[in-house]
């Protein structure tokens, strides 16, 4: 926006009178920030704030009483207790015949079930399955390019 020598003395009239800077702004067709920034850079006088306190509601806050000691800590001697032994943790033995050998994870049944099983056949190396669930289970895909043709 320009300012001109006349829309400046409408804004120096309407700021006398009291008017809001948004009242200002739509009788000049102008934005409130634009008639805060020139009232501003023109040093017109401060406005008292549009909030109005009651005298008689502010209610002083009295001070806390000042500490003539700090909180103490119980002494760290007294809060030790005797040491307990440490437990070793024993894991039991696993029931293979062969460090080397995991039986196959292939569920067969309902889980829930009883007759819920798993496969426990030998796995195949570097599967969690033997070889014939691993077939099952792992199917080559398709190249795409098979069925463009």
């Amino acid at each position: 926006m320009e300012w001109t020598d006349e829309t400046i003395a409408k804004l120096r009239a309407l700021w006398a009178e009291g008017l809001s800077t948004a009242e200002i702004g739509r009788r000049l067709n102008i934005s409130k920030n634009a008639v805060v920034g020139k009232a501003h850079r023109l040093n017109l006088p401060a406005r008292p704030s549009p909030i109005r306190r009651l005298e008689g509601d502010a209610t002083p806050r009295q001070a806390a009483p000042k500490r003539t000691q700090g909180p103490t800590l119980p002494p760290l001697a007294a809060s030790i207790g005797a040491p307990v032994p440490a437990l070793r943790a024993i894991m039991p033995a696993a029931k293979s015949s062969s460090p080397r050998a995991t039986p196959c994870c292939w569920p067969i049944g309902e889980p829930g079930k009883p007759s819920f099983h798993f496969c426990n056949a030998a796995a195949a190396t570097g599967k969690p399955y033997c070889e014939e669930h691993a077939s099952i289970a792992y199917v080559r895909v398709r190249d795409k390019r098979e069925d463009a043709a």
